[in-house]
């Protein structure tokens, strides 16, 4: 057996049978994919050695003889862990843990050990992550409420309890994240739903106003979203809850010739409308307090401008025409009554014939 071997092992025995002073637990939250440092120190001395135990499972980082000891390493810390090296004289034993997993939750060893001291502390890691984005989203009379990428397992409500014919859906991927979902079968539309995303750590909400109506102008038409204490920190505008009109500040190629502004607080500014761009605009606003949605129904008005150029294009030169046709007719009309003895048309030898009867 080798030395390395040898102390290894050796360590781990004397973990087992020696008495165990000076043991903390703590509870530590890590942020999923970030970094997060497990603390842990010791009185200084000679002969210093370093043992990072996931318990139930193979070490996830072992320090003696002045140098990193990862022979008996767990292949999944493999290149996520790091001691303070240039602290560890002065006592520093903590572990630098990178690119954080739901697999790293769990309990902690930390032991540590001197010519003069041994000592253990224990850490419970906590993996979260947090309930970043909920959506909410009516298509006809079925309204979803969903969010993704959550850990531990979260939690879902409605403002209106009981929720009507409400369905839940959660699902765990592969990579241990919960996806959760619910759906809405509703009658009206003419009231507020909010929906709840939460752990234990955070949640936020999500908000689908009434639908408004609006009559709209061809030239320039401003839609408006739900004001918010909170700053915007993400806008999308969809036309009939599909298509993508502007997503945090770009416009869609389709839409370019539409769009006249977006303001600050996202309302949304339209010109050059035609009775096809009639429907449903959604605007979803996000901030760091949660999801709004307003929904308005645009319809887009005739106006006068157009009416006016109807009547000059079709009306006008039908009246003319009209006026030509009865002056053309009056002036025939005129002229037959006002015609000469002679000049009637009739054949000449029935005229005399008439005229000599009369005579008689």
């Amino acid at each position: 057996m080798s030395m390395e071997c040898f102390v290894f092992f050796g360590v781990l025995t004397f973990l087992l049978t020696t008495n165990r002073a000076d043991v903390f637990t703590d509870a530590l939250d890590c942020l999923l994919g970030e970094s997060c440092v497990l603390p842990c120190s010791f009185q200084p001395g000679a002969e210093v050695i370093v043992h990072w135990i996931q318990l139930a499972d193979s070490p996830a980082h072992s320090y003696y003889h002045d140098q990193d000891q990862l022979g008996h390493q767990n292949p999944r810390f493999r290149d996520r862990t790091s001691l303070f090296k240039n602290q560890i004289s002065g006592g520093n034993a903590s572990l630098l843990l990178s690119g954080v997993k739901v697999e790293d939750e769990g309990r902690y060893k930390c032991y540590t050990s001197t010519v003069d001291h041994n000592k253990e502390t224990f850490i419970h890691l906590n993996v979260y992550a947090p309930v970043l984005k909920v959506d909410i989203q009516q298509a006809e009379n079925k309204i979803t409420c969903s969010s993704e990428g959550i850990y531990p397992e979260p939690q879902l409500t409605w403002s209106i309890d009981p929720p009507p014919n409400e369905t839940i859906t959660v699902h765990q991927t592969e990579q241990k994240l919960y996806n959760i979902s619910s759906s809405l079968n509703v009658k009206v539309t003419d009231v507020e739903y909010n929906c709840t995303v939460s752990t234990g750590r955070n949640k936020m909400a999500a908000t689908l106003f009434k639908q408004t109506s609006l009559s709209g102008s061809r030239k320039e038409t401003t839609m408006r979203c739900t004001s918010s204490k909170s700053p915007p920190t993400g806008l999308i505008w969809r036309f009939n809850h599909s298509q993508i009109i502007v997503s945090d500040g770009s416009v869609m190629k389709e839409w370019m010739q539409q769009v006249k502004s977006v303001s600050p607080s996202g309302n949304l500014t339209l010109k050059d409308l035609s009775t096809d761009h009639d429907g449903i605009y959604t605007c979803e606003l996000r901030t760091a307090e949660g999801t709004y949605v307003t929904n308005t129904f645009l319809r887009i008005e005739h106006s006068q401008g157009n009416v006016s150029n109807l009547i000059y294009i079709v009306i006008i030169p039908i009246a003319i025409a009209v006026a030509v046709g009865m002056l053309v007719y009056c002036k025939k009309k005129k002229g037959c009554s006002s015609k000469e003895p002679g000049e009637s048309g009739e054949p000449e030898e029935l005229t005399g014939m008439n005229k000599n009867e009369g005579e008689q």
